[in-house]
């Protein structure tokens, strides 16, 4: 099943395919949202604000948020906490 969770202004992304959510101001990360950039593999999902952290997706594309780590890991942690498995049992 996929888990969508919400990254700031009506953006959504798939919490799957996330390998990492870091803040953007370390030089390496800077040099990776460059590199990407310049690939054609970031998105862009602040609606023109300050970049608070970025997402590393699984296809080496980077996401652009608007909302801090901590926000964006919480949503992720209780998309996870609501999700509910079932048995063969329990579903017939």
């Amino acid at each position: 099943m996929t888990q969508l969770i919400h990254i700031g202004f009506g953006n959504i992304v798939n919490s799957a395919k996330i390998i990492a959510i870091v803040s953007p101001d370390s030089a390496p990360i800077k040099r990776l949202v460059q590199n990407a950039r310049e690939k054609g593999m970031a998105i862009d999902a602040t609606q023109g604000r300050k970049t608070k952290s970025v997402l590393v997706m699984e296809n080496s594309q980077v996401v652009l948020s608007a909302l801090l780590p901590e926000t964006i890991a919480g949503r992720v942690q209780a998309g996870q906490d609501n999700t509910e498995e079932y048995t063969a049992d329990e579903i017939d």
